[in-house]
């Protein structure tokens, strides 16, 4: 089921590689030795994840119908003006970002407020609207670089004694 949400991002204008750059971004100052290979399987793990791939299949149709004006009012309004407080693109991304946990959530925040690489693109209003699915990128992004971060083979394990 991957490749079809492949396909559906890219249909979209976005790719795994264009993902994969910004998780690179967040995870390499922590981690010297990751590789944008690396950083694109991690996109790939996050999106084979059922959850993740309804989220993504749900925010891209709402974008869609938006565009062709198929939503009723005043949901229809509220997507073309990208309404600041509508705020449910936000919250349906944060089911992506909680996966891979707290790391996830504050990655993502950082993430909707600087808007790098394609979320930035995303987020430029233009002919198609893109209300969901620049936070979906972004929640995406967040989880693939917290997923990264739980795995780093150098991360300090901490054990509970046995007994207090």
């Amino acid at each position: 089921m991957t490749s079809g949400i492949e396909k559906w991002l890219k249909k979209r204008g976005v790719s795994v590689d264009d993902i994969a750059e910004i998780v690179y971004t967040l995870q390499r100052p922590y981690n010297a030795d990751l590789t944008v290979a690396e950083c694109e399987e991690s996109v790939r793990a996050v999106l084979e994840k059922r959850e993740v791939q309804y989220v993504l299949y749900t925010g891209i149709a709402l974008d869609e119908l938006a565009e062709r004006r198929l939503l009723p009012e005043p949901l229809q309004a509220i997507m073309e003006t990208d309404e600041s407080l509508y705020g449910v693109d936000e919250t349906l991304a944060l089911g992506i970002t909680n996966v891979y946990g707290m790391i996830g959530l504050t990655s993502f925040g950082y993430l909707d407020k600087v808007k790098p690489g394609i979320i930035r693109q995303l987020n430029l209003k233009g002919e198609k609207i893109h209300v969901f699915l620049d936070d979906l990128v972004a929640g995406l992004a967040a989880a693939a670089s917290a997923r990264i971060a739980h795995q780093d083979p150098k991360a300090i394990r901490y054990h509970l004694p046995d007994s207090p």
